[in-house]
């Protein structure tokens, strides 16, 4: 379908209308924000750590060189950024409270799996060591060769929530969903073989695989975690977005599912409204041509009572005779 009606749904004009539609979706992110606020305040598993296995967990203890404060720089505004820059471009309040909404449920579903499995897998991250023993001095327990950390309890915690990464899954998560939604405006599997346009769609990615690579190099998690974490971020990202807008190889994949909908509802409507107006007019011809030959039957009948009458005619003659 081609791109019509530009710029006729803006936020002021349609944006209270599309909030009340979807106002139970805006509910549900408070609903999973507050699930996942409760999962990062409980305790995660504590899985076993004996004496032997610390030889992989005493990597250096570091600073994060994407710090967590950053995160929702990268996966939410920056993404968001984008969005909103294309509203201006085209006016369309469906586009952007669809990808605006899209893109927190891909952040937010993807937070509470994240955590769920952090809490409940408890791995340990690779510089637990020093997590559990600052003073490098080591305590386990006599009989089950545990470990007995003397750590802080805030960094002891965090030490148990290796698997999978939080940086990578929210990064793939957000930014996965913007290379989704680039792809669709660019039209980027158009046949016309601009390779130009995938270097626009793999930026996000690029960016969120640095984030990735990041959280090893800082030793804050293993491999496999940052593996799992982008895997559940691009996931999630692929459902939300797909949930919204159709494919970007779609004829239709510049613009979300709802403004095609309201698009052709509109036509429907309009073709009613038509039809309507339609019927009446030939109503009203028809009751015109009734009336016009009614009146001229009457004429007619009266004109050739006149003619075949002479009986009539007579009498009417001698009476105006005698009068006379």
């Amino acid at each position: 379908m081609p791109e019509i009606q530009l710029a006729s749904h803006t936020v002021r004009s349609h944006g209270i209308k599309v909030l009340r539609i979807h106002m139970h979706d805006w509910l549900i992110l408070l609903v999973l924000a507050a699930i996942d606020l409760g999962l990062n305040l409980i305790e995660p598993f504590h899985r076993f750590v004996g004496e032997d296995m610390m030889t992989d967990l005493k990597y250096p203890l570091k600073d994060n060189t994407v710090p967590f404060w950053g995160v929702p720089i990268i996966a939410v505004l920056l993404p968001l950024a984008v969005i909103l820059v294309y509203y201006f471009i085209r006016k369309d309040v469906y586009d952007l409270h669809h990808a605006i909404l899209g893109l927190l449920f891909s952040i937010f579903i993807t937070a509470v799996l994240t955590d769920a499995i952090k809490d409940g897998v408890g791995r340990p991250r690779p510089d637990f060591f020093w997590r559990c023993f600052p003073d490098g001095k080591r305590v386990f327990d006599p009989i089950t060769k545990n470990v007995m950390c003397t750590g802080s309890k805030s960094v002891i915690k965090e030490g148990h929530k290796s698997f999978p990464s939080g940086h990578t899954s929210w990064s793939f998560a957000g930014l996965g969903f913007i290379a989704w939604y680039l792809s669709g405006k660019v039209r980027v599997f158009d046949r016309r073989g601009h390779v130009a346009k995938l270097c626009i769609v793999f930026l996000p990615l690029l960016l969120a695989a640095m984030v990735a690579v990041s959280r090893v190099d800082d030793y804050w998690h293993h491999w496999q975690d940052v593996f799992a974490g982008g895997l559940i971020g691009i996931t999630i990202a692929s459902f939300c977005y797909l949930q919204f807008f159709p494919p970007p190889y779609d004829t239709d994949g510049w613009g979300p599912h709802a403004y095609f909908q309201m698009l052709a509802e509109s036509q429907i409507r309009d073709e009613a409204l038509s039809a309507n107006a339609n019927g009446l007019s030939v109503q009203q011809t028809e009751l015109e041509s009734i009336y016009i030959q009614s009146q001229h039957g009457v004429e007619t009948s009266r004109g050739y009572s006149g003619d075949t009458n002479p009986i009539l005619n007579g009498r009417e003659s001698g009476r105006r005779s005698s009068l006379g």
